[in-house]
């Protein structure tokens, strides 16, 4: 019963609340018809009563609107660029993006608070427990669109790991049969297409940065950020000081897809170490028991027959 009542009086509040933001019309229509009749207009108290409610108004949302854009929107321009740069590690390059993804944290808040309203008064909690319950879902339901970026941004990270040794091979080929460094650039974004979709997304986006008078340094190292990517920013390192230095770009290449590939070797043997151990569990758990009923079921039950059947023993 406590519980029907908080959710009857958080409802009603709700309701006051939105009906006190939303903008007055029968006002203005009587007013209207007050002046066609001939009227001399609003009167004197009910221009106070308007006065004070738009004053009211105004008060609760300039109050309401810094806690609620603390809570959501990013203050800080180093806090926009963070999560500008964790969106563009996710692959959503779009100008839209940051605001699609505050909003649906505050959508998924509100999906959880109304659960967890539900769920409370359904299985009859006391309200201290409601109130955590609430609480819990409105703050897993605000936690979930970031762990859902944070997926996201790990999964294409690992696609443009496993894909760059093999573009770099392309890479490496392209500039040594004699195309300069941009043209290999946007080649194998064209040829990798198909294969490896969010590296190729990332070389011709660098190759249009060139293409539009951005220097070459910088677009690489754009593309490193984007990718954020650790073997990225070797690769994009590795091309800066050849070009700074005059060395050869196909040797450094090269070299640097070789020990991309002896890395992608090394983290494969270890995964494959780790396998071992990781199997170790549901041995123990679930494979083990199940060999020890098998193996030694029949010679405990044969056991306990013979103690069943010996006297001496206790049996019959």
């Amino acid at each position: 019963m406590e519980m029907l009542t908080l959710g009857i009086l958080g409802a009603i509040s709700v309701a006051l609340v939105v009906y006190s933001l939303l903008p007055r019309h029968g006002g203005e229509r009587d007013v209207v018809k007050r002046r066609l009749a001939g009227g001399r207009g609003v009167d004197e108290a009910a221009q106070i009563r308007e006065k004070a409610r738009e004053t009211a108004t105004e008060q609760l949302v300039r109050r309401a609107t810094p806690m609620l854009s603390k809570l959501i929107v990013p203050q800080s321009d180093q806090e926009q660029t963070n999560l500008r740069l964790k969106l563009a590690n996710a692959g959503y390059r779009h100008p839209q993006a940051q605001t699609m993804l505050l909003a649906s944290k505050t959508v998924v808040a509100g999906c959880g608070l109304v659960l967890g309203l539900l769920l409370s008064i359904s299985s009859g909690q006391p309200i201290a427990v409601a109130l955590g319950i609430v609480a819990f879902g409105a703050g897993l339901g605000f936690m979930l669109p970031n762990l859902w970026l944070s997926l996201a941004a790990s999964t294409r990270k690992q696609k443009i790991r496993d894909g760059l040794p093999d573009t770099l091979d392309l890479l490496v080929v392209s500039v040594e049969s004699g195309l300069a460094l941009d043209a290999a650039l946007k080649r194998v974004g064209e040829e990798m297409a198909a294969v490896h979709s969010e590296l190729s997304d990332e070389l011709r986006i660098a190759t249009m940065e060139t293409q539009m008078g951005i220097p070459r340094a910088e677009s690489l190292e754009n593309m490193s950020r984007r990718c954020g990517v650790d073997e990225m920013r070797s690769l994009v390192s590795v091309v800066l000081q050849a070009e700074k230095f005059g060395t050869s770009i196909a040797r450094a290449l090269r070299n640097q897809a070789d020990a991309l590939r002896t890395k992608r070797r090394q983290a494969a043997e270890e995964r494959a170490q780790k396998t071992a151990v990781k199997l170790m569990l549901p041995l123990v758990m679930f494979i083990f028991p199940a060999m020890g009923v098998v193996l030694g079921g029949p010679a405990v039950l044969r056991m306990i027959e013979a103690v069943r059947d010996n006297p001496a023993l206790g049996g019959r």
